[in-house]
Parts: structure tokens; C-alpha cells; sequence
């Protein structure tokens, strides 16, 4: 038996908006950050490690809100706690001082999903495996009483979510052992970041041809005239063959999202990405009827399963693209993939972020094995930034993500990362900061 004892939260951030990385339309000057949070236990061997996704300032508001959020599983049993995911989620959800901040969505949400995500890590390392096989392994009666679907008896029931994951259970041993083989597919944003020059767009496009990515991802939505000269370069490098995808960040009104894309559709683009505010479900169905054959996809900003619901309800989305640190972790994920698989829409995750590719190869794996069992229009993003911060980092060959082989959730940085890049104090940012002053 081990006692939680303490939970760190650290406020990690990484300077990349001085290289342009994660550049785009609504975001120009971002510096991928974490708000990084440690479950320790009293035996040396376990914890558990887990964060949530922000580009900059107010992380650290992130970071108070997940140290408020762990308050409460101080002093309790690991072993009570993890027997049983379900209840330790409803537990922590259950504090409704902390949930009249959202309720379920905003910085208590995200404070939510850093916490859980270091539970689930915990949980995987306790098992000796690595998240996505522990989830492989549970039943579909264990995976149904995790999974959180208060709200969504209109659109699914829980005798609904058995059924789909009880018909896919006998053959999930062949889908693992086909992704032991093939890996899971991947497509790369890191070509195309808004702030990049020509060149290095030319550049970066050639890499990903020849890294085997037959999927790229091009930020648009600030010029019209320079998407159009950005995309051009783009087909030039990876041919009329390989699938062009282009994401604008929300930044048109629903009116303007249809012209703009319009005058974009002689590219081909696969999908339009966050055409529109991410809380517009009616903006989403007008623009993805104006635009098609081009599909919409969203939901990096997704607040919570609500939305999606409502989002696949009103047929607005071609792709989900769900986030491993906004939702509030496995337990309110795992509901967003079984209403995917109700309303047939393809789960893409979002993955532009520190640490986020680590989290959603897992969420992808597992979403194959036991819950869609298709591949059919499915491709996990991958950006080529920070992973050496990581100490289990993804790793992705020939356009594919390989399954994940230690124990966890692929969470933990390192020490000395932390060391260096926590805000204010770390050795970089202390020294940035007394160069300003």
C-alpha cells in the first residue's frame, strides 16, 4: 500500500516563440508551456506524472488551479484511488466550489486534466504498462464504468457504449499486433507554421516528403494572398498525391471562413481546421455544408464532451480532433471517442503542443484497438518540437507513431528540464529576466 504524500506543480515554459514554432493566425508569439504536475507516494518507485497545455502567460494561474485541484488526494490510498477510476474521477470532479469556476470548462478544467492525466500515468505504472495497453486490457464493462457520460443519454446510453466496445473486444489483439507492425499514422505540422519564411517552408515540406508523411498541415487565415502563394509552394514540394490540410485558429467569422476557403480550394485541402470560434456549433454545420467536398475539422478548444456532443448532433464535423489536456483526462475522453464511433466521425487528435504527441499516441492506439477499430480518414498530428524534454519520448518513423513500450503515460520530463525552463525561476528564465532589468 502507498499514501500520496505531496504534489508538486510547476510552471514550464519553453521560449519558442523566438524560432516562430507554433506560430499561427490567432497565436503569433507563443512559447509552448505546462502547467506540470508530480504525484509523489511514499514509495520511491511510484508516481505519477501528468500536465496541461498553454502557450505562455497564464500558465502559472494553470498551475495554482491543478495544485487546488490534487489538494484533495493528499494522504489517500494509491491502491483505493486506482482500483477504481471512475469514482476518484467523480470525486475530484465533485468539489463544487472549484466547479462554479467552469463548471467543466476554462482554467478549472484544464487544472482538472493536468491532475487526472498524473493519476492515469500513475495508474500505468503501477500495472507495468504503458497507458494505451492498460486501457487495452480493461474490459468493456470496466471502460464503460470509466468513462464519463452524465449528459450524453441523449446521444448515447451506457448499454450503447457496451455494445460497441464488447463487439470490437475478441479481435483487439490483432489490431495491436497490426500497429506493432505498421505503427499508427501520423501527419506533421511543423512545416508549416504561419511565421516561417518561404524558404524554410520549402525546406521543412521537403523533409516531411521524405520522412515518408504523406499528410502536412499548413497554418492559413491571416493574408489571403500569402496562403495562397504558402500553399503553393506547399503542393509544388508534395505533389497533387499527398493530402494538404490547412488550419486558421478561429479567426474568421462564419461568413468570411466559407469566402476564405473558397479561394483556397483550388489547393485541395482535406479539411479547413478551426474555421470558425470553437463554441460555434451552428457556425461548424454552415461552413462544413458551404465548403464541402473540403472537411471541417475541430475541437483542440473543445471544453468538454458536452460540446462534442452537440457538435455531432448538429453534423458539423468531418474530423474530431479531441485534446489529451483540455478534456479532463482518459475518463471524459474515453466518452468523446465512444460518441465518435455513435455518429461515425473519425477521431484526429490534437497534438500542436509540448508533450501533447507524447499523451495522444496513446489516445489513437488505444482508440483502434478497442473502441473504432478503423483506420478509415484517421491521422494523428505530430509537431517535431521538445520531445527531448521527455523521458519517454514518442517516436515517430515513416510517418507513424510507434506504439509505446514503458510503463505510464509517456508524461515525465526531465529534472533537468524542469531545472532550466520553470518560470521564473529556472536557470533560462532567471537569466532573461535579469537581462530586462
Amino acid at each position: 500500500m502507498a499514501i500520496i504524500t505531496s504534489v508538486d506543480v510547476v510552471d514550464v515554459r519553453f521560449p519558442t516563440s523566438l524560432t516562430a514554432d507554433g506560430s499561427d493566425a490567432m497565436n503569433k508569439d507563443v512559447d509552448y508551456s505546462a502547467a506540470y504536475v508530480i504525484l509523489r507516494t511514499d514509495d520511491p518507485a511510484l508516481s505519477g506524472y501528468g500536465f496541461t497545455f498553454t502557450i505562455g502567460r497564464g500558465n502559472d494561474i494553470c498551475a495554482l488551479a491543478a495544485d487546488r485541484r490534487a489538494q484533495p488526494l493528499l494522504g489517500r490510498d494509491t491502491d483505493e484511488l486506482l482500483d477504481d477510476l471512475g469514482t476518484t474521477y467523480r470525486f475530484l470532479k465533485s468539489d463544487s466550489q472549484l466547479r462554479w469556476l467552469g463548471p467543466e470548462k476554462g482554467v478549472e478544467h484544464l487544472a482538472m486534466a493536468a491532475v487526472m492525466n498524473a493519476v492515469w500515468d500513475m495508474a500505468a505504472r503501477r500495472a507495468g504498462k504503458p497507458l494505451w495497453r492498460l486501457l487495452a486490457d480493461m474490459t468493456p464493462t470496466q471502460l464503460v464504468k470509466v468513462a464519463d457520460l452524465q449528459y450524453l443519454s441523449d446521444a448515447i446510453t451506457r448499454d450503447e457504449a457496451l455494445a460497441m466496445l464488447t463487439e470490437l473486444e475478441p479481435t483487439r489483439a490483432a489490431r495491436i499486433a497490426e500497429l506493432e507492425q505498421t505503427g499508427y499514422p501520423c501527419y506533421t505540422t511543423s512545416a508549416g507554421w504561419l511565421g516561417y519564411s518561404d524558404d524554410k517552408l520549402r525546406r521543412l515540406c521537403q523533409e516531411a516528403v521524405d520522412a515518408g508523411y504523406r499528410h502536412i498541415k499548413l497554418k492559413v487565415g491571416a493574408d489571403l494572398e500569402e496562403d495562397i502563394r504558402r500553399l503553393r509552394i506547399a503542393r509544388e514540394v508534395i505533389g497533387d498525391d499527398a493530402h494538404l490540410m490547412i488550419d486558421a485558429n478561429q479567426v474568421w467569422d462564419v461568413p468570411q471562413a466559407i469566402e476564405w476557403v473558397g479561394a483556397l480550394a483550388e489547393f485541395k485541402p482535406l479539411w479547413i481546421e478551426e474555421p470558425t470560434s470553437p463554441d460555434d456549433i451552428l457556425g461548424h454545420a454552415a461552413i462544413r455544408r458551404a465548403v464541402a467536398p473540403i472537411g471541417v475539422a475541430s475541437g483542440e478548444h473543445g471544453m468538454n464532451r458536452v460540446l462534442f456532443k452537440q457538435m455531432f448532433q448538429a453534423e458539423a464535423l468531418d474530423f474530431c480532433q479531441l485534446d489529451s489536456a483540455r478534456l479532463a483526462s482518459i475518463n471524459e475522453i474515453l466518452a468523446v471517442y465512444l460518441l465518435a464511433k455513435k455518429f461515425d466521425v473519425p477521431v484526429c487528435p490534437h497534438a500542436g503542443g509540448v508533450g501533447l504527441c507524447e499523451l495522444v499516441q496513446h489516445l489513437s492506439i488505444f482508440d483502434y484497438v478497442a473502441v473504432s477499430g478503423s483506420l478509415e480518414n484517421r491521422v494523428t498530428e505530430f509537431v517535431d518540437h521538445l520531445h527531448e524534454h521527455f523521458v519517454d519520448p514518442c517516436i515517430v518513423e515513416d510517418g507513424a507513431y510507434r506504439l509505446p513500450a514503458q510503463p505510464g503515460y509517456s508524461a515525465e520530463m526531465f529534472e533537468s528540464s524542469l531545472a532550466e525552463f520553470s518560470y521564473p525561476d529556472g536557470t533560462y528564465w532567471a537569466q532573461r529576466i535579469a537581462e530586462r532589468t
